[in-house]
């Protein structure tokens, strides 16, 4: 399996860690040690929440950098997306670095859905960062089963037991009570993270219909390819939102680019860390169980949430965080019942 390797790349941002080192994707048991300890999935762990804590916070840097509300948030978007895509293009150019998929076009158009329901949530929750405080975007949006259940029972033909659907009491309620009191609260933002969540309920459903496609794993060839390909046409996909909403500013957008350090630091790791927080997690998943996968997504959104609140100084008033301990709670007992 391919090496993830991060060659050059931006000085990291003021206040952030320098970039995660490269995760080697070999053979699992040269990774082993003693005691039968799996080095690779810990390693995975680690660099998915790394990756995902200093992609929040540089992200919200850079958005503040470029203006906030008023500033470049679809271009700030796009631009992580192509950042990711250079960088998977790149590593299937390097010599010994990752095997090309070999897919065909039918492969590619049936790979749409799903990467544009993934640039759509990442968009969405863009916006809703940069409306309203970070730790409120991110506990609206892990209700996100609560969207992947109404989807999956209308859309999809999928049953949801009695038991699921009790345990989105918490989670919506837990929300609500984050709401009351949060002094960054925006109806736009929460809009926002909503959308993002409906993004990212369909691309759930859309990518457990596009796996069970004959021969196409084969033919994509690992997991970084999978992420790689979604993240080009992703890219695509979000391609006329920005001519159509920020390409006439662009200039306006390079300058602060080139005279604001805050921006162009922020800017480029926040897309590394992006693409590669991203394929960590995807790894993740497919070496843990299902349990083993909510517990850590709980534990990650938690530490996102409460440490990126801390960095950058938003409120953490008890009841906000009695409402997202509600929340998150209600989530992982979702994801654990039958």
């Amino acid at each position: 399996r391919p090496a993830l390797q991060l060659r050059g790349g931006a000085r990291p941002a003021v206040g952030s860690a320098p970039l995660a080192a490269p995760v080697r994707q070999g053979s699992v048991k040269e990774l082993r040690g003693g005691g039968g300890i799996d080095w690779a999935l810990i390693a995975y762990f680690a660099g998915w929440y790394y990756g995902n804590y200093y992609y929040t916070l540089n992200n919200k840097l850079a958005l503040k950098a470029a203006g906030g509300a008023t500033g470049f948030p679809v271009t700030i978007g796009f631009m992580q997306m192509l950042i990711g895509s250079i960088y998977a293009i790149y590593l299937w150019a390097a010599p010994d670095c990752r095997a090309a998929p070999n897919v065909s076009f039918d492969d590619l158009k049936a790979i749409v859905p799903v990467a544009a329901c993934a640039a759509g949530a990442h968009l969405s929750s863009i916006f809703s960062m940069n409306l309203g405080a970070v730790s409120f975007a991110q506990i609206v949006k892990a209700i996100e089963p609560a969207f992947a259940a109404v989807l999956g029972v209308t859309l999809y033909g999928k049953t949801v037991s009695k038991a699921k659907w009790l345990c989105l009491i918490p989670v919506i309620g837990g929300v609500c009570l984050a709401s009351m009191k949060e002094l960054d609260f925006s109806v736009a933002a929460l809009l926002a993270a909503c959308v993002a969540n409906l993004f990212a309920a369909f691309r759930s459903n859309e990518n457990k219909k596009l796996m069970d496609t004959p021969g196409l794993a084969d033919r994509i060839g690992s997991t970084g390819n999978q992420f790689a390909i979604s993240t080009l046409i992703g890219c695509l996909c979000l391609a006329p939102f920005f001519l159509a909403l920020e390409a006439s500013r662009f200039g306006e957008f390079m300058k602060l680019f080139k005279e604001v350090p805050a921006l162009r630091n922020n800017l480029l790791t926040s897309g590394l860390y992006f693409y590669l927080y991203n394929e960590l997690s995807t790894l993740t998943i497919k070496k843990t169980s299902a349990t083993t996968q909510s517990v850590a997504n709980t534990a990650k959104r938690a530490i996102v949430i409460v440490g990126v609140a801390i960095a950058l100084g938003e409120s953490l008033e008890p009841i906000k965080l009695l409402g997202c301990s509600i929340c998150i709670g209600g989530v992982l007992l979702y994801s654990l019942v039958k």
